[in-house]
């Protein structure tokens, strides 16, 4: 890690500032701490002020997408972590805003990613995280645009996954199972914090792990993705059922463990 150049979408909070926290503690060289607003990098940049540079990118603004991407020319490990969640069901949310969601979860990404290709092939060894989620597997109901966005990430991916490993880049997707985030306050629900999301993407990222799952819930729930989709469907389906649970399996592991 103390050669990496790091970028961060949506640095300024939650996840993307977790990112930042631990690429720091495992002594990169630099970050470039992406967001929207720059005046919202203020506590990021003070992390570390000589490692932390702030960067206007913004996931609907294709133009400030090739600016980041001139200007973050030396960038080797970009974690793209911005995007929007908002709940709504899927016959009655209004169109536009599925449309904003795929617009930001899915083609901002794809369009940073196209960016960055040529600055990550030029610095040798290059690594993309796309930071997604398990609803990319199954959708849940009372978040069908998120979920929609995300799923489209996942086939996203899979179909860029070839070209760049011609080019030398690897590409991780990750899948945490829920965070203890601004975005799942109101979602009652055993969470895991930011934190512990990035430190397990950053243990296996380097050794080009291409499924992640960073968690100890979202590893389960990825077990059951591989053995029995629908039933990862119906436990997203029915909260109670997930929460019941999720708190069963994180109660076995405690007693495991003592």
């Amino acid at each position: 890690m103390e050669q990496t150049v790091a970028l961060v979408t949506g640095a300024n909070r939650g996840v993307g500032r977790a990112f930042v926290e631990a690429l720091l503690d495992r002594g990169v060289a630099k970050i470039y701490a992406a967001a929207r607003d720059v005046a919202t990098l203020a506590t990021t940049t003070t992390l570390d002020p000589s490692r932390v540079t702030p960067l206007h990118l913004d996931l609907r603004d294709l133009e400030s997408i090739r600016l980041a991407a001139a200007a973050a020319s030396d960038v080797s490990l970009l974690i793209n972590n911005a995007g929007i969640l908002r709940f709504g069901a899927g016959l009655e949310i209004d169109r536009a805003e599925v449309i904003d969601h795929f617009l930001t979860n899915t083609m901002g990404t794809y369009d940073v990613i196209r960016a960055f290709t040529p600055v990550l092939e030029a610095n040798g060894n290059g690594r993309i995280v796309a930071v997604m989620s398990l609803q990319s597997l199954g959708a849940r109901p009372g978040a069908t645009s998120y979920s929609v966005s995300k799923a489209a990430l996942h086939s996203l991916c899979q179909s860029l996954r070839p070209a760049l490993l011609a080019r030398g880049i690897t590409l991780s997707g990750v899948y945490p199972g829920a965070i203890d985030t601004d975005m799942l306050k109101d979602f009652d629900i055993p969470k895991t914090s930011a934190r512990d999301v990035a430190e397990g993407t950053l243990d296996v990222v380097d050794a080009g792990e291409i499924d992640i799952f960073p968690d100890a819930d979202g590893r389960l729930l990825g077990d059951i993705w591989r053995t029995d989709p629908q039933r990862l469907e119906r436990l997203f389906t029915d909260t109670d059922e997930l929460r019941t649970f999720l708190t069963q399996a994180r109660a076995t592991r405690a007693a495991a463990s003592t």
